[in-house]
């Protein structure tokens, strides 16, 4: 089970990194890149995916991670892939807040991953 775990673990990060790097190319443009949903919807579903492996297989005997971070992560991420959805509709008129609130708090959900 650890190696599924693991390779959520991977789509997790790639996902993110999407997301991330999606925002950064979108900001010499008006419009937001389509990668940045599929990155968003990426990483949560793996991050899910995660929790239920760790849970099930009991790798988290140990107590593991608070679930007050995960939930905490979970919504954020939630909330990332839902901007970013409205932001590709929106297609190039996207707004600026907008375009940053995704950035913000992707880098508020890579800061609760690391530090909390």
């Amino acid at each position: 089970m650890e190696i599924v775990y693991n390779v959520f673990a991977v789509l997790h990060f790639v996902g993110w990194a999407i997301v991330l790097g999606g925002y950064f190319v979108s900001l010499k443009s008006t419009a937001l890149n389509k990668g940045v949903f599929h990155g968003a919807a990426t990483a949560a579903v793996a991050g899910i995916l995660m929790v239920g492996v760790a849970e099930m297989s009991g790798m988290w005997d140990d107590g593991g991670p608070s679930m007050m971070k995960i939930g905490i992560k979970l919504v954020i991420a939630v909330i990332i892939a839902v901007l970013a959805f409205v932001g590709v509709r929106q297609g190039d008129k996207i707004s600026p807040a907008l375009k940053h609130s995704i950035g913000g708090l992707t880098l508020v959900n890579i800061i609760v991953a690391v530090f909390v």
